[in-house]
């Protein structure tokens, strides 16, 4: 729990940071005096003043920050204050100060897409498992153990870039050409129809279009001393093959085919340096945590997954960092107007309880993992400020576009009345998001 709430005060206090410095930046080169920059919230732990006049503290709750510019000067004050407030700005350097944070979260998503691609990450080969029969793989003539090199001519490398490419189409339907490559290197071209459906985040939108991650038999990693395995013979280093004369898929297939053998003696056939070999294994009956007769053998499974490196060149990476960035933020948006439209589920909406959970996962998974979290989240700030909410950057972004077109400033009169539905909506988003969160805890 403590490694999670690290992991996810990290991640925010690293975001809102950026974010915050991206409007810093900016304001200061217009000539906004900046009163103060905080680090998190609540008590000051440091604080230091620099040349400028600015403030930098760091407080006891990371959980944020924030900027504190020179709004509006009295009618007293020199000129050279009044020329430092921010609302002293032409209508171009409010609008740019404005954007300035949500761009910076983008600018950041870049930068970390494209250091994962300078440095490289290990993932699962794009090698697809046998579709069942009727799927939009099987009926498109893949047969299994393929591996996908394009998504509609894009060059894909691993399962994770295929998932990417294929995430979009697969909520909106249509077809979807896969370039493949078979086991002797030649490669063909395969067109697979897909209906459409509502995402919902508790299911993976892959399952029922028979594309799945081909995983190898399962290997024999470890054999408890004393086991029922120990006792047929079986080692570590055991490739699975066929369990009573039926061949063994997966690991999980074949744990469950052996808890319900309690008491039996069967027939494993394994693989060992190169030989088949039929070994007879009289299966133990255990009690599970539910009162149940299960059969055990003794052995701890895995599977040597293909695994690929996807790495590129300081230029390729940029340029993917880039590509990868507003692919996101452009799924991102299109999802949130289907949200809008009803065609997809409001409970993809996350809220803080499921951030933390996933800063908590992908940081125990690797720093890969943890780096590719952080740009997605980044993307997700620079999105949400972007909208034309009042209270947002997006609502003051949105004054400023009315502000052009009328020539004159918002009254405050109206803004007080936007910062009252920006407010509303803010927190039904809010409640919304909780709600998700701990629903998917309770589930």
């Amino acid at each position: 729990m403590l490694f999670t709430l690290l992991a996810f005060a990290v991640a925010i206090g690293l975001l809102v940071t950026i974010h915050e410095l991206g409007h810093y930046w900016v304001a200061r080169r217009c000539g906004v005096y900046i009163e103060r920059f905080s680090i998190g919230f609540g008590k000051v732990l440091f604080k230091r003043t620099d040349k400028n006049g600015c403030e930098w503290a760091v407080s006891v709750l990371p959980l944020g920050g924030y900027v504190m510019m020179r709004s509006q000067a009295p009618e007293q004050a020199s000129e050279a204050y009044k020329a430092s407030t921010f609302e002293s700005k032409t209508l171009g350097q409010r609008a740019a100060i404005t954007v300035a944070g949500p761009l910076a979260n983008l600018i950041l998503a870049v930068l970390l897409y494209a250091l994962i691609g300078v440095v490289g990450t290990q993932e699962p080969a794009a090698v697809i498992a046998q579709p069942a029969p009727g799927t939009a793989a099987a009926v498109a003539g893949l047969q299994g153990g393929e591996r996908v090199v394009a998504v509609d001519h894009k060059a894909v490398q691993s399962w994770s870039q295929l998932r990417w490419q294929l995430m979009d189409r697969l909520q909106t339907g249509g077809e979807v050409e896969l370039t493949v490559q078979n086991r002797l290197g030649s490669t063909s071209d395969h067109y697979l129809r897909f209906a459409g459906s509502a995402l919902n985040p508790e299911v993976d939108p892959l399952i029922g279009t028979g594309l799945s991650l081909a995983i190898p038999a399962p290997t024999i990693q470890e054999v408890v001393a004393g086991s029922a395995g120990a006792a047929a013979g079986l080692q570590a280093g055991d490739n699975l093959v066929a369990l009573n004369g039926q061949a063994i898929v997966n690991a999980a297939q074949f744990v469950s085919a052996i808890q319900g053998l309690a008491n039996q003696t069967i027939e494993l056939e394994v693989e060992r340096q190169g030989q088949i070999r039929v070994l007879p294994v009289q299966v133990a009956a255990s009690t599970d945590q539910q009162g149940q007769t299960v059969g055990r053998i003794g052995v701890m499974l895995g599977a040597a997954v293909e695994m690929v490196t996807v790495r590129y060149g300081p230029i390729a990476s940029i340029e993917q960092g880039i590509s990868r960035t507003a692919d996101t933020f452009w799924f991102s948006l299109k999802m949130l107007g289907r949200m809008v439209t009803g065609d997809v589920s409001v409970k993809n909406i996350s809220g803080p309880v499921s951030i933390a959970d996933y800063a908590g996962q992908t940081a125990r998974i690797g720093l890969s993992a943890y780096i590719h979290f952080l740009a997605l989240i980044s993307i997700s700030i620079g999105l949400l400020n972007l909208l034309p909410i009042p209270m947002l950057d997006g609502g003051h972004l949105l004054y400023y576009a009315i502000e052009a077109v009328t020539g004159r400033p918002v009254s405050d009169g109206v803004k007080l009345i936007g910062q009252r539905i920006g407010l509303g909506l803010l927190a039904a988003l809010t409640m919304l998001a909780f709600f998700n969160d701990f629903n998917r805890l309770l589930n």
